[in-house]
């Protein structure tokens, strides 16, 4: 049931707005001052707080305040028999959901109610995604090579430093881009992921500056690119390895200039990115085979981050698939299931070809085929089934 707390020196209010909102089915608490509104806040929570302005000691914007700095996303309501525009437009500004004049009016005082609780389940639904997405991206482990990369990105997260990491397939590379970003003073701005292996060289420049309508024969409308979509944010060039000289050459041109132009447009637009690249290529080699610019990778790798295969990290093993494990039995309300130590050395004994990605399908397989302990046999007959076949 929502909880509602209503804050007002006046008892006959008081008791009032209790009847009135405990018979539209809301639990509501009552608190005759500022101090009582606060001990009440700090024992529990409450979908909307209903605050009058006008109270001795401790007045309701002070009050509002105070519950604000506790709890910046506290639905505050606030009430008034001495209000005027000044004092409603402070209120707002100061982060109140709403402001009502006394004598209030039941059926606004409902409706504002209701919205108010609908602002609330949306934050608590934000809250648990933005929970969900930051379990999606942490960064399992304890082994040397895997502290090295944390306190590197701890380092460099705040800079505006370009920064390019290389490492195979399925190490974690966009994991490391990730956490660079979450860690930036542009953390708030958007995180852009493009696969330049997956865009096809014709459409690379397309999807990275946009382009404008007729520009080609299937842009039948203008459309954004990448780097603009990424504007104070960053933007993740994934299997930058694989994208065309020609590209190379407008990514080149942009971070010298900060600036992009449209396909089939002349217009030049200004843009505020940072650039994170990654590759699994041996980059050097591409250089010299002169399938990728070195002044483009001078100007990538400011600051360098090698992500080591999981062979290189096999102490974290068991920590990636007990995390990998507890993971896919939420999501997929399985029943509990544990891993014993020796299906623990068998894990870390395997060589893994595609690192951490293969070893989350191998946990995934282990979790549906196996029962409540998952041992050493099990790891053996379902870890790695194309060699059991081949024997």
């Amino acid at each position: 049931m929502p909880r509602i707390l209503v804050v007002d020196d006046e008892s006959s209010i008081r008791n009032t707005l209790k009847e009135i909102l405990e018979y539209e089915k809301y639990e509501v608490e009552l608190a005759e001052d500022a101090f009582e509104a606060l001990d009440k806040l700090k024992a529990g929570a409450y979908d909307v707080v209903l605050c009058d302005i006008k109270m001795p000691k401790i007045d309701g914007i002070e009050l509002l305040d105070k519950i604000r700095y506790n709890d910046p996303d506290a639905t505050v309501v606030m009430i008034s028999g001495h209000g005027t525009i000044d004092t409603a437009v402070e209120a707002i500004k100061k982060g109140a959901f709403d402001f009502i004049s006394k004598p209030l009016d039941l059926n606004r005082l409902l409706i504002t109610i209701r919205n108010a609780m609908d602002k609330t389940k949306l934050v608590s639904e934000t809250r648990v995604l933005k929970r969900k997405v930051s379990k999606t991206y942490d960064m399992i482990g304890v082994s040397e090579p895997i502290q090295r990369i944390r306190e590197m990105i701890e380092r460099v997260a705040a800079t505006e430093a370009r920064v390019f990491i290389t490492g195979e397939n399925g190490t974690g590379k966009e994991l490391v881009a990730r956490w660079l970003h979450e860690l930036s003073n542009r953390a708030k701005g958007p995180f852009i992921e493009v696969n330049c292996a997956a865009i096809p060289s014709e459409l690379i420049e397309s999807e990275l500056f946009g382009h404008e309508k007729g520009s080609f024969t299937s842009a039948i409308k203008q459309k954004k690119g990448n780097f603009e979509l990424a504007n104070e944010g960053t933007i993740f060039l994934d299997e930058i390895g694989d994208m065309s000289l020609a590209a190379q050459a407008k990514v080149l041109r942009t971070l010298q200039e900060n600036k992009i132009t449209r396909v089939g447009g002349e217009k030049e637009i200004p843009v505020d990115v940072r650039v994170v690249a990654a590759t699994n290529k041996n980059i050097q080699e591409e250089i010299r085979q002169g399938s990728f610019r070195e002044d483009l990778y001078h100007r990538l790798s400011v600051i360098l981050i090698h992500v080591p295969t999981l062979n290189q990290r096999a102490d974290d093993i068991p920590l990636l698939a007990e995390h990998f494990l507890k993971q896919l039995i939420e999501e997929q309300s399985m029943p509990p299931k544990v891993f014993t130590e020796e299906a623990f050395n068998e894990l870390k004994a395997i060589h893994w070809t595609g690192n951490i990605r293969e070893l989350r399908n191998v946990v995934e397989r282990l979790a549906i085929l196996c029962d409540k302990e998952i041992t050493a046999a099990d790891v053996m007959q379902y870890a790695q089934p194309l060699s059991s076949i081949k024997k």
